[in-house]
């Protein structure tokens, strides 16, 4: 296995010198594929980051929504992802007819999307936000009442630091982030005392009440490169670890094992090769659906990240 990868590699290089192409890499994805990568990230971070580069093709491994947030910020490059299957069981969630009866209850209040949703949906919102940026898009906007779609637990960490606007959070979630439970926190910190525990706004609140940090993984990327501590609980899925293992060896970290997403692990070597090979599959979003969507997403990045 471990010499067809190697192969496998070699060859993933080769195309993507001859395709022009860069490849993404979520910080959930298999250690292989993060090897692999020309950049590692989160969602936007990493479309923000294919959208500056000269490549004529973007490799997105990661799931559907982060491919398609991928083309609206590149809508002239080809933007391919190595499986199609995919998705993101929260952001399928809330359909555009579920968020138009939301709406519905609650007229006239603006809605913020988090970025873990579709392109369809991004289209009839007014921001999107990120879990690194929540609090500050909650803060832009000139209202009172804010409707949040779809994680109900990104939003209630939110409104915690924003408690003067009024958050109605749809009831969304992520299956990987709720199966993180408090108890599998307090035994980590039972056998590791002087560990830090870091943890994803995507938990439950009995969990991020645990925790010294509450961050996006880009937020602990940087709490990691910047601590003194010897050893990291690390609250989100698994696959976070890998990254933060490689970049900052000389901390020992925890994982809390089950946070596992079934969607992040199908991505595979040889799945990256036949995509790079065959420029497949290619993500095409309706150009009318694109147009709604792309301003959500840029009235968000020009708040910041």
């Amino acid at each position: 296995m471990h010499a067809e990868n190697a192969v496998t590699g070699a060859e993933i290089e080769h195309l993507k010198q001859e395709r022009n192409a860069v490849i993404l890499a979520h910080n959930y994805q298999l250690p292989e594929v993060q090897d692999v990568a020309d950049f590692l990230g989160d969602s936007l971070g990493l479309s923000k980051q294919a959208a500056a580069t000269d490549a004529d093709v973007i490799v997105f491994c990661g799931v559907q929504f982060m491919a398609q947030t991928a083309k609206l910020l590149s809508p002239d490059k080809l933007v391919l992802m190595p499986d199609p299957e995919a998705g993101c069981p929260m952001a399928d969630m809330i359909a555009p007819e579920q968020l138009r009866a939301f709406k519905a209850q609650h007229p006239g209040a603006p809605v913020v999307a988090y970025v873990n949703t579709t392109a369809e949906v991004k289209a009839e919102v007014d921001i999107c936000c990120t879990s690194a940026n929540s609090v500050e898009v909650i803060r832009s906007l000139d209202a009172d009442t804010v409707l949040f779609v779809p994680d109900r637990y990104l939003a209630h960490w939110t409104q915690a630091h924003v408690p003067d606007k009024k958050i109605i959070p749809y009831p969304g979630f992520c299956h990987s982030h709720l199966g993180i439970e408090p108890e599998a926190i307090l035994a980590l910190k039972r056998e590791h005392p002087e560990a830090v525990v870091i943890v994803h706004p995507e938990c439950t609140p009995d969990v991020t009440e645990l925790a010294d940090l509450v961050a996006s993984t880009s937020g602990m990327v940087r709490f990691v490169r910047e601590t003194d501590a010897k050893e990291v609980i690390v609250g989100t899925e698994v696959g976070m670890v890998y990254r933060l293992q490689r970049e900052n060896p000389n901390i020992t970290y925890y994982p809390v094992e089950v946070a596992i997403c079934p969607d992040m692990k199908k991505t595979t070597l040889p799945k990256v090769l036949t995509s790079l090979k065959d420029l497949v599959y290619e993500i095409d979003i309706e150009p009318e659906i694109a147009a709604g969507a792309r301003q959500a997403v840029e009235r968000m990045t020009q708040i910041g990240t």
